[in-house]
């Protein structure tokens, strides 16, 4: 992904772009999180998309840095975003990862390898891919399957968006 670069000036939120859906394409309530460091640096970002009117998220986008704690995960288990989605969902089920499989995605003029999490619970979909600037991407939904339609409507969002004030 060509276009995404790591920020030059440092902005009150993340020192990277946030590759999401934007907020005024998408009809229902959008809520942000930062994953802030000790030392105040932004260890990742997370965007829920609620479409059920207040009663959960349909979905959540992360994006997490090279570096972020975040990405360590044990064998099994599940993606932060895909544990912040259960968390808002008030499902207190056990979910592990069983499984993935790499899929080759156009996006532009982009070929993106995404990997396809398997998870214990069916109804929620997960993909994971790398971005240029080493930043991971997690797209996690409740009870909807991630197609390719969603990544064309994936860009970078304005820092303005992430400020605080």
């Amino acid at each position: 992904m060509s276009f995404l670069r790591r920020r030059s000036a440092t902005p009150a939120g993340p020192d990277f772009d946030v590759l999401a859906m934007d907020p005024g394409d998408w009809p229902g309530n959008l809520g942000a999180g930062l994953l802030p460091a000790p030392d105040g640096t932004c260890q990742g970002v997370f965007l829920r998309y609620d479409l059920f009117g207040g009663r959960g998220p349909a979905m959540i986008i992360g994006n997490l840095p090279e570096g972020s704690p975040a990405r360590e995960l044990a064998e099994g288990e599940v993606p932060f975003e895909v544990a912040q989605l259960l968390i808002a969902l008030e499902n207190e089920e056990e979910v592990s990862v069983v499984g993935a499989e790499d899929v080759p995605v156009m996006q532009g003029d982009n070929l993106l390898v995404v990997r396809r999490l398997k998870l214990s619970e069916g109804r929620i979909s997960c993909v994971q891919f790398d971005r240029s600037d080493n930043v991971l991407v997690t797209i996690a939904a409740w009870d909807r399957p991630i197609t390719d339609d969603l990544y064309a409507l994936l860009k970078p969002l304005p820092a303005e968006l992430f400020q605080q004030g």
